[in-house]
């Protein structure tokens, strides 16, 4: 009498489970790093340069929209209060870098007075906010 041998059953890695997971973990760590990065400027239209920005330490971020309205770190400012605002947001490192993140419509007499405001009190770095542009 004979006896079959079942026939042997080899193990295998599925993998279609562990790429699924290694999905979800890069989209996880990816979107959790951008909502750990602080963004202290609010959103303008940047010039477009051809050269690739490049990432520097800010202390403040003096934000100049296309209808005149001043911002120091997001809070609404006025070149009255400029020098005022800008000495707080800078009381930190006062000889850091302040960048300077202007609409490409904006009026470039009010960039250059804000600027000029902004050297009043002592700020001496400053960084012009672009865009890569292609």
């Amino acid at each position: 009498m004979r006896i079959r041998q079942q026939p042997v059953k080899r193990a295998r890695i599925e993998i279609i489970n562990m790429i699924d997971v290694i999905f979800f973990l890069l989209v996880f760590f990816m979107v959790t790093s951008l909502a750990m990065t602080r963004i202290n400027s609010l959103p303008v239209a940047l010039p477009k340069t051809s050269s690739k920005p490049q990432a520097i330490e800010q202390n403040a971020v003096l934000t100049v929209r296309r209808d005149g309205s001043l911002f120091v770190n997001k809070q609404a400012a006025s070149l009255d209060n400029l020098g005022t605002l800008l000495a707080f947001a800078m009381r930190k490192d006062p000889q850091g870098v302040v960048v300077v993140n202007a609409d490409a419509g904006a009026n470039y007499g009010l960039v250059v007075r804000v600027m000029d405001k902004a050297r009043a009190i002592g700020v001496r770095r400053f960084a012009l906010a672009t865009e890569a542009g292609k």
